[in-house]
């Protein structure tokens, strides 16, 4: 009896945990953990993004966003619009953060899309889960679960019998 509630509560749980990381991928949203503090207080570092594409030409100026870097497609930034430069196809951005604007325009190509909703500190936890500990974990959790389960059966199959 207590290895079946504890086996479903740890399903329950690694449920909770994941649903935010995938969910919202069904509905077209990009999700990216903030390693910086230049949208800092809006977005804390260790917050967690969700991105919903949206076409550059639409975006105003106050819209964070996000975006590639210039220099590295690796590394994505999220700032807010300053401007949009509809006709040179380019927007200027600036994390709230930063005194002054960032020194290099973004082209409309290197635009993800506009930031939906934020998540403080759910970042952090989302770095966890992706990493390779946090993939061993998961797969302990769930291998754990239905031992416990198994166990559960067993003993169910056991007191049957006996009674």
């Amino acid at each position: 009896m207590i290895s079946g509630i504890l086996s479903t509560i740890l399903l329950a749980a690694l449920v909770a945990v994941c649903v935010p990381l995938t969910v919202p991928r069904l509905f077209g949203c990009h999700i990216y953990s903030v390693i910086s503090g230049s949208m800092e207080p809006a977005i804390p570092t260790g917050s967690l993004v969700y991105i919903k594409s949206m076409e550059p030409e639409e975006m105003q100026t106050g819209d964070v966003i996000a975006f590639y870097g210039a220099r590295d497609q690796a590394s994505i930034i999220t700032h807010r619009v300053v401007e949009n430069r509809v006709v040179m196809g380019e927007l200027i951005t600036k994390g709230d953060a930063n005194r002054t604007e960032d020194m290099n325009p973004v082209p409309y190509e290197n635009v993800i899309g506009s930031v939906a909703y934020t998540i403080p500190a759910a970042g952090r936890l989302a770095e966890l889960l992706t990493s390779q500990t946090g993939k061993a974990a998961a797969g302990g959790l769930i291998l754990a679960a239905v031992l416990l389960q198994f166990a559960a059966s067993l003993l169910e199959r056991k007191r049957r019998s006996s009674g």
